[in-house]
């Protein structure tokens, strides 16, 4: 079995300084109509306790990815329970 090549992504923080996150999962939103991402930065993914980051997420024209922060609590509980359906998924599989 060869290991699946996780996706990376660059994200920039508020400073400008650009941080390596891999890619746990994107997902659609239903009830928003949006799509999001969750991430965790890189030199993390292989420890136990991980921080996740999730952004709502754009394809641009050129297939760039806009990201954005989410806003609201009812959007992040939605996100969360996504996530821990996802991650419940992946456990069993």
């Amino acid at each position: 079995m060869g290991l699946e090549e996780k996706e990376r992504i660059i994200i920039p923080d508020e400073n400008g300084e650009e941080h390596l996150f891999e890619v746990l999962f994107t997902f659609d939103v239903d009830e928003t109509s949006q799509t999001y991402i969750a991430v965790v930065p890189a030199e993390q993914a292989d420890d136990e306790e991980v921080e996740v980051y999730a952004f709502r997420y754009e394809e641009t024209d050129d297939s760039d990815l806009s990201l954005f922060p989410i806003e609201s609590d009812e959007e992040w509980d939605i996100v969360e329970e996504m996530l821990n359906t996802l991650a419940d998924e992946e456990d069993e599989s």
